[in-house]
This record gives structure tokens, C-alpha cells and sequence, in this order.
């Protein structure tokens, strides 16, 4: 079995609004905006690669390859694609309430095909987190956008991956 599939964002995950002053990120102008990176980012994403395979699930799609990924010393990823995505037959109804910060749920789902994954974002709706749960081929995991990646949730990823194991059939 391969790898469990990581999802990233990168605005409040990678990029957080305001970081502690003792957290070592630095200031980069990026296509018309100012990005706060770590190294220390990269250095926890280079271990997490030893267990995931990690993707851009962000809305600099393409980008993050060519500004982000560099700075932080990664390679080339995977890239899911939001831009123009149009829903399908099976796509899971979002509810209204949820439309903006559900928009990423359908493309992730159909780019991991089945597989398991981890999506780590700060705009995850609070009921797809709870009703994952109990789910051991997936973990949401939402980031204080202020803060963004910390220690603790690379812990996480690493303490317990997603896996292959028969999800509870009660669980959505």
C-alpha cells in the first residue's frame, strides 16, 4: 500500500496571519502579496514526506510549485485543481451556509480517489471535521489561521496516519 496523500494549504496554514515573534518567519513578496514562511515549515514537511505524499490544496495551485515549494526547500508536488472545477454527479451537496469554505471538499475528494488522506487547512467546515472522525482512511485537520502549522499538528500527522482500514460504518 502506498503512501496516505497530505493535502496543503498554503494562505493560514503555511502563510499564518500573525505568527508568534519567536517562530522564525520570514517576509516574501509573491506575486503582488506579502508571504510570512519558515524554514521550519519546510523542515516538518520535508518529515512528513516520509509518511505522505504530499499535495498543494490551495488556491495557488500551480503557483506554490513555482513560488512557494522553492523557498521552502521542496520539490515539485502534486497540485489539486479548484479553478474551474465544476461539480459533478457524486459530488457531496454542501450545504449554502457552507459554500465557500466546502468549495475545496469535492475536487480533494476526487483527486485522492479512495486512497487515504489528510487535509490540513484553515477553512475546513467544522461538520465535515466531526463527521471524519471516526473515519481511519481520513483526518481533517484545521489550523488557527492566525498562528498557522504548528508543532503539534505534525505530531498528529505522524502519531497516527490515515489508513486503509475498513472506516466505521456509521460515519459519513
Amino acid at each position: 500500500m502506498g503512501k496516505p496523500l497530505l493535502y496543503l494549504d498554503v494562505d493560514g496554514v503555511l502563510n499564518p496571519v500573525f505568527p508568534h515573534p519567536d517562530d522564525d518567519f520570514d517576509t516574501h513578496a509573491l506575486l503582488g502579496y506579502s508571504v510570512l514562511l519558515s524554514p521550519r515549515h519546510g523542515e516538518w514537511l520535508r518529515e512528513l514526506a516520509d509518511r505522505y505524499t504530499l499535495v498543494w490544496a490551495t488556491t495557488w495551485e500551480e503557483r506554490a510549485n513555482e513560488h512557494i515549494a522553492p523557498l521552502l526547500g521542496l520539490p515539485e508536488l502534486p497540485v489539486v485543481v479548484f479553478s474551474g472545477y465544476v461539480p459533478q454527479p457524486g459530488d457531496p451537496r454542501v450545504p449554502l451556509m457552507e459554500l465557500f469554505s466546502a468549495a475545496k471538499w469535492a475536487p480533494i475528494l476526487r483527486h485522492a480517489q479512495g486512497r487515504p488522506f489528510a487535509w490540513v487547512d484553515d477553512c475546513i467546515p467544522p461538520r465535515l471535521v466531526r463527521r471524519s472522525v471516526l473515519r481511519a482512511d481520513r483526518l481533517l485537520l484545521p489550523v488557527d489561521p492566525a498562528q498557522g502549522l504548528r508543532r503539534e499538528h505534525v505530531d498528529r500527522l505522524l502519531r497516527r496516519p490515515p489508513s486503509r482500514a475498513w472506516p466505521n460504518p456509521w460515519a459519513c
